[in-house]
């Protein structure tokens, strides 16, 4: 399995960031942060990006049962979720495998709670 999923969509950038967020919110999660790549880029490099924002969400019930399980797993919180603008105008949204990111861990008890995580992400992809 990949270490993301995603979906390719028509909407415009901006409505996208809030249609990801609407969703994300539905399934309990919030977003703690908001890191718009492109205007880094350019701030640090001087260079061009199409638009591309990191959304960092968080759902704190799911990331409260994984610190008791991992007291460290928080170098891997938030939950990653990208907006990004592709070729021809479409706009690709990706969320983190929380499945696969966790096996690095190493520690079964995160299993679960992967898996739960997982399937909330994968019904904000597929509602975009």
């Amino acid at each position: 399995m990949s270490y993301y999923f995603n979906k390719i969509t028509n909407l415009k950038f901006d409505e996208a960031i809030t249609v990801v967020t609407t969703e994300l919110g539905k399934e309990g999660f919030g977003v703690l942060s908001e890191i718009d790549l492109q205007g880094k880029i350019k701030e640090k490099l001087g260079k061009d990006i199409p638009p591309y924002k990191i959304l960092g969400a968080c759902n704190p019930i799911y990331a409260f049962a994984a610190l008791q399980s991992e007291p460290h797993i928080g170098t891997m919180l938030p939950c990653n979720v990208i907006v990004r603008e592709v070729e021809d105008g479409k706009v690709e949204v990706s969320a983190i495998n929380p499945v696969d990111s966790m096996q690095a861990v190493g520690n079964p008890d995160l299993q679960e709670t992967a898996g739960l995580i997982q399937e909330k992400l994968k019904k904000v992809i597929a509602a975009i």
